[in-house]
């Protein structure tokens, strides 16, 4: 079976990540080549990553007219994405971009459906969705066996130095499109969309604290009510020195799950302890790639597949429009302290 040929945008400080998930993948994908801000960035990148076996590309064009790419994964900046998913789109390739998939919900939903109105698969970069001990935990919600979801508790008590925001545009709205909730939390709300069920109402605060000098957020607060009755709440900071990992609690009548990281564990109401999955990192420290590509590399392989069959991959842009949703409510009950109603649709929160 032919090597699927794929095409690299993008080389900032999430591409190793992506170089070493594709290395793995060596079997079943070929990196035909890369694009970067210039054609020494790109070499040099090249030769850092010698296993990739890639060329340079000149311009999106380019990549747009090869014939032996048959998926690009776009790793830019939120704001300079627009035109390449345009270009590709048009060429028909199949994108898969790492995320948000914008800068905030207008200009995400016209990218979506951009792609949409083409044909082209997108696929986001949503990895906490690839965890391994993540299907043992749908596993057991499936069963039923925990009982109606009663109460929510989200974390993502992160750290970043005031030198991660010294970077040009980083923390800003014109680039990045916000602050601790699109650029980190952005991951496990969207894990917890995906087990919980969408939100109806929001009631926020969000600040920036006297850690960092920045535009945008680095605190929020958060009350939810979801759809379903459940009641939540979301603690997100990169304010929390030194940082520890993120976490996604569920209470059930039966039981609660806690899931933090990559670990699982379950407290039934009749006394039994479950226990599954690892202890691991997840760049929630001052190092922001401290955290393994493996999770990169199933949501590669799995999108890979998807474009191949034609089938949709393990995140769409569509799906990932419901995260951007409720992030566009959470900032916006911050900005005016009174709770907001989120608009219904179903068909993106998945």
């Amino acid at each position: 079976m032919a090597k699927a040929g794929v095409a690299l945008i993008g080389l900032g400080m999430v591409s190793g990540t992506y170089a070493a998930a594709l290395r793995d993948l060596s079997d079943q994908i070929t990196v035909r080549g890369v694009l970067a801000t210039s054609a020494e960035s790109g070499a040099k990148f090249i030769a850092l990553h010698p296993g990739l076996t890639a060329h340079v590309y000149p311009d999106v064009e380019a990549i747009a007219a090869d014939q032996a790419v048959d998926f690009v994964i776009l790793t830019t900046p939120p704001n300079a994405r627009a035109e390449a998913v345009m270009t590709l789109a048009a060429a028909g390739k199949p994108i898969l971009m790492e995320k948000p998939v914008e800068r905030d919900l207008l200009r995400a939903t016209k990218l979506v459906e951009a792609c949409e109105m083409a044909g082209v698969p997108l696929g986001i970069m949503l990895q906490h969705r690839a965890r391994p001990v993540v299907r043992d935990l749908r596993a057991v919600l499936a069963s039923g066996r925990l009982g109606a979801l009663q109460a929510v508790e989200v974390t993502v008590p992160w750290w970043r130095p005031q030198t991660y925001y010294d970077a040009p545009g980083r923390g800003t709205y014109a680039r990045d499109g916000g602050g601790v909730l699109i650029s980190q939390a952005i991951h496990t709300l969207d894990l917890m969309l995906s087990l919980t069920g969408p939100v109806a109402q929001v009631t926020a605060m969000t600040a920036t604290t006297g850690f960092h000098a920045m535009e945008a957020e680095d605190f929020v607060s958060a009350g939810l009510q979801f759809v379903n009755g459940a009641v939540g709440m979301i603690a997100a900071s990169t304010a929390s020195f030194p940082g520890r990992g993120e976490s996604i609690t569920l209470h059930h009548t039966r039981g609660s799950l806690r899931l933090e990281t990559n670990l699982l564990q379950i407290d039934w109401h009749d006394g039994e302890v479950q226990t599954l999955g690892a202890a691991t990192t997840s760049g929630a420290g001052a190092d922001p790639m401290a955290f393994t590509h493996a999770w990169h590399q199933s949501m590669i392989a799995d999108f890979q597949e998807a474009a191949s069959a034609g089938r949709a991959p393990m995140v769409t842009g569509r799906a990932a429009l419901g995260v951007h949703r409720l992030i566009a409510a959470i900032e916006q009950s911050g900005r005016t302290g009174a709770r907001v109603n989120l608009e219904r649709d179903e068909d993106h929160v998945i």
